[in-house]
């Protein structure tokens, strides 16, 4: 009965996608976690090894630049030894032959373009890039990573004020390029994947919502209860990376 059941979804799904005009996806952390990056809030996640608070806001970068540097170059560790999973590989797919018009993503590891996927917003930024927090020169990754190893935090060769990635830390604001680029995917989106993410971080956890409110379709890929639940026409709790790649099944 539960096999038939879950048959009856995936066959649902496949006929709202086919109905789709523009299709686009939402990523969380979920999608990463069979990467080998785990959820910061999950055990074993970083925020398990580091107070947010003094490691990850405006304020911390601002007044306290070594301390966060610590905790980005066990961040850097962490990412650089990653590689996509069958869920990148199959949203990759369903934009290469399938018409997904563009994934809005919260996250900054970089996995969704290294996937192949070529229309990627960065809700909050990317880990491979990074540029001076005074003058705003940028600085090539490797670059930085050399600096970082003779000493911390690494500064800029124009102004020497120190460097830092371009992500969001708390209490930044979101840039304007990926407002205005997520605000474009959702004026025309018809549906909407939401996979691996609860919708626990705002303002990210505001775009389903505004895809469900303009009459769009919703299809949820995550463990567990989330934010979403209210508004999700169809919902599959598992795996994402079980889950995407037996829909693109469907699809063929």
């Amino acid at each position: 009965m539960q096999e038939n059941n879950q048959a009856f979804q995936y066959e649902r799904a496949m006929e709202i996608w086919n109905n789709s005009r523009f299709p686009i996806a939402f990523t969380g952390a979920g999608i990463s976690v069979a990467s080998g990056i785990p959820d910061f809030r999950s055990p074993g996640g970083l925020w398990s090894k580091y107070d947010p608070m003094k490691v990850a806001t405006a304020e911390a970068i601002q007044n306290n630049p070594q301390a966060v540097w610590e905790f980005l170059l066990d961040t850097a560790d962490l990412l650089q030894s990653c590689e996509p999973n069958p869920a990148h590989l199959a949203l990759a797919r369903l934009e290469e032959i399938h018409g997904l018009q563009g994934i809005i993503t919260q996250n900054v590891d970089n996995l969704h373009q290294r996937a192949g996927s070529r229309e990627v917003v960065e809700f909050h930024g990317n880990f491979e890039r990074f540029y001076c927090q005074k003058c705003g020169k940028e600085e090539a990754r490797d670059r930085v990573q050399d600096k970082a190893n003779q000493a911390i935090p690494p500064c800029c060769d124009k102004c020497h004020f120190f460097l830092r990635p371009d992500v969001v830390f708390f209490g930044e604001a979101i840039p304007v390029h990926a407002m205005q680029g997520s605000q474009e995917l959702i004026r025309r989106a018809d549906l909407m994947l939401i996979i691996g993410t609860s919708g626990e971080v705002a303002p990210a956890n505001t775009i389903p919502r505004e895809v469900k409110m303009k009459g769009g379709h919703i299809i949820e890929i995550n463990k567990g209860a989330t934010y979403f639940r209210d508004i999700t026409d169809i919902r599959f709790d598992g795996p994402v990376e079980e889950i995407l790649p037996r829909f693109l099944e469907y699809l063929q």
